[in-house]
């Protein structure tokens, strides 16, 4: 059976990180949390669970949790984040693998819980990620933005049962709290990059991502959650678009 680390990476998750911990001590032979300086009970509680704790300082979500596979001290990989769970099921589908590892990374669903409700439909399930992984075969890349493990071109890659439990959205302000940070980042991002975007993207571009969220993708089968992820996803889109073109035109009125 292999040995395996658990990675976490932490700041201010006083909140979560206890039931990320609790669901990881059955499956994992050692725990790894990379805290980016708390200043709440994080490390308190990481302590008392006994868990190794590193302080790093963040630079972005990518290098951090590079940083922290790096620490590990076992090759083979779980990394998931201080808002998620391993389910039952996943955790028996894990214990599967370590008795025989047959691929080079494992990818499992993510199933979001949107203001204590199970989100199934829309952009939001299947989630699937690869968070289990022999860091020999693949490493985090070091994007400020979607953060991702890449694994080498002749890894293999299987698909384990079981769901990982994300809770990032327990109410409604957090969701636009998170718009808004995340929209900021996606806009100077699209602007360096010289995405060329034009008044009709955040007018068409809105009207369509609310039709393909919640009718094509089927979110409103997820009742009133789906509708508010549904709207707040296209105003997303519509921030994002806007505060791209507001930057161009800044740009060309004063290009140095």
């Amino acid at each position: 059976m292999i040995k395996l680390s658990a990675v976490i990476i932490t700041f201010n998750e006083s909140q979560n990180i206890r039931r990320c911990i609790a669901a990881l001590l059955p499956i994992a032979d050692e725990i790894v949390v990379i805290d980016a300086f708390s200043t709440d009970d994080t490390q308190k509680i990481c302590l008392e669970k006994g868990v190794r704790l590193i302080q790093h300082p963040f630079e972005n979500y990518g290098k951090q949790k590079g940083f922290a596979s790096q620490q590990a001290q076992y090759p083979y990989i779980l990394s998931v984040d201080a808002d998620e769970v391993v389910s039952d099921t996943l955790k028996k589908s894990i214990v599967v693998v370590k008795k025989n590892w047959i691929y080079d990374g494992y990818t499992f669903n993510r199933l979001t819980f949107y203001c204590g409700k199970p989100i199934r439909h829309g952009d939001w399930y299947p989630d699937r990620k690869l968070r289990l992984f022999d860091k020999r075969m693949g490493e985090w890349n070091k994007a400020v933005l979607h953060d991702k493990v890449v694994m080498k071109k002749e890894a293999t890659i299987g698909h384990l049962t079981g769901d990982l439990l994300h809770y990032s959205f327990p109410s409604i302000q957090m969701h636009l709290q998170k718009v808004m940070t995340y929209t900021a980042k996606e806009s100077k991002a699209a602007y360096e990059e010289g995405k060329d975007v034009k008044p009709w993207h955040f007018i068409v571009n809105p009207i369509w991502k609310f039709f393909s969220y919640y009718l094509l993708k089927g979110g409103f089968r997820d009742g009133w959650a789906g509708f508010t992820i549904a709207v707040i996803s296209s105003y997303s889109t519509f921030i994002k678009y806007a505060q791209t073109y507001a930057l161009q035109k800044r740009n060309e009125k004063n290009p140095h």
